[in-house]
């Protein structure tokens, strides 16, 4: 605070004083003694709190800039002047604080899902087939065995998707939020197959951490919008990213009272000896249409800037970028790296052509990530690679 302001303010505080007690005839008789005495001291005060006003402002000067991505990326010059624009109020296109919404699709987005598989399917497989504390239904195993087999081999199992749906929930029920949550933080420092110097919980693409911790500098509140399940997203990105609990939507079971049993919600009543478990049951998938009807319903508003990586995510490009309020972009990451990263050309080729038929701003791995998991870390062949133990 400056040497006027501090003296302002006292004066200010003065004349409310004056005010209060009725005594104006205080401040006009005050003693030259007393102002000059009153004005030495702001002096000194100001002066032992120069230094750290001197660092206080360099800290609010500093700025969050992209990092990991190439000098000339064109994805990374296009986010960087959406940015600018739309946080300048003088802009024509500039949007208000509570509208700054972006919202990220999670595996192949933000973290890998090579490692040979989505990270979600690869935890369901460990669950079922390789958790001595755990015995996985018949049922269950069977559809393990041919999702690790086919995982493995390159392939994929006929609807995984929604198969695995239904039995990973069943393969956790029981367990309390925080429960799983834990489950998942101790199969993330699992080795990443297919990779050297990685576990699943750091196979974060760091270009993308780096978009995140920017766009949330610049006041963008960012929610993940995963088809893993909820609670598993929330323990991958909450150490990693940083993102509460509450911007994570994801694929949802049912919640039950320990007690509850098959007694309906309307007629239990949760009771001193109760915890909330999982109950099992599927509410949503969310991917595709699906992620458009869950950001309507827990966000309430249309996000500004969207990030995905596969058909599964152009819904909510879409919804993005029919925002018809403000200017929106919707991105698509391609996964074009055939060297830092099990990459696929066919898909990478399929995805561009999306992105040029939707107006969508294509991201390619290979010439936009300078680099993506770190220098450290080398891909091996897949043929190399064993069922667990």
């Amino acid at each position: 605070m400056s040497r006027i302001r501090r003296i302002t303010m006292m004066l200010i505080t003065a004349g409310m004083l004056v005010s209060l007690t009725g005594c104006a005839s205080v401040t006009m008789s005050m003693p030259e003694e007393s102002v000059a005495e009153t004005i030495t001291e702001v002096d000194i005060d100001t002066a032992d709190n120069e230094e750290e006003h001197t660092y206080s402002e360099d800290a609010e000067d500093e700025k969050v800039e992209l990092e990991y991505w190439t000098e000339d990326s064109v994805a990374a010059a296009s986010i960087r002047d959406y940015v600018e624009r739309v946080t300048d109020e003088d802009s024509d296109a500039f949007i208000p604080v509570e509208d700054r919404l972006a919202v990220f699709d999670m595996d192949g987005t933000l973290i890998g899902e090579l490692y040979p598989s989505y990270f979600e399917y690869m935890m369901f497989i460990h669950r079922a087939l390789h958790d001595d504390t755990y015995t996985a239904p018949q049922f269950m195993t069977d559809f393990a065995k041919e999702l690790e087999a086919d995982v493995y081999s390159g392939k994929q199992p006929d609807n995984p998707e929604r198969r695995h749906a239904k039995f990973a929930g069943l393969a956790y029920v029981g367990m309390t939020p925080d429960e799983l949550m834990d489950y998942t933080r101790e199969y993330m420092k699992t080795p990443a197959d297919g990779f050297t110097n990685l576990t699943k919980g750091d196979a974060f693409y760091r270009p993308m951490v780096s978009l995140v911790k920017y766009l949330e500098a610049n006041d963008f509140t960012v929610y993940i919008v995963s088809g893993s399940d909820r609670t598993v997203a929330r323990a991958l990105v909450k150490d990693k990213l940083g993102i509460p609990e509450n911007r994570v939507i994801g694929m949802t079971y049912d919640y039950i009272a320990s007690g509850q049993n098959m007694t309906d919600g309307l007629d239990y009543v949760y009771t001193k000896d109760d915890k909330v478990v999982l109950g099992g049951n599927l509410v949503i998938k969310t991917v595709k249409m699906n992620k458009v009807t869950k950001i309507a319903e827990e966000i309430g508003k249309v996000p500004v800037l969207s990030f995905g990586n596969t058909a599964g995510d152009q819904s909510m490009a879409q919804y993005t970028v029919n925002n018809d309020r403000y200017e929106t972009k919707a991105f698509m990451l391609m996964c074009d790296d055939l060297e830092r990263e099990h990459g696929n050309m066919d898909k990478a080729d399929a995805m561009k052509k999306m992105c040029e038929e939707c107006g969508f701003e294509p991201v390619s791995m290979r010439d936009d990530f300078a680099t993506i998991y770190g220098d450290d870390v080398k891909v091996t062949d897949y043929e190399e690679l064993e069922v667990e133990k």
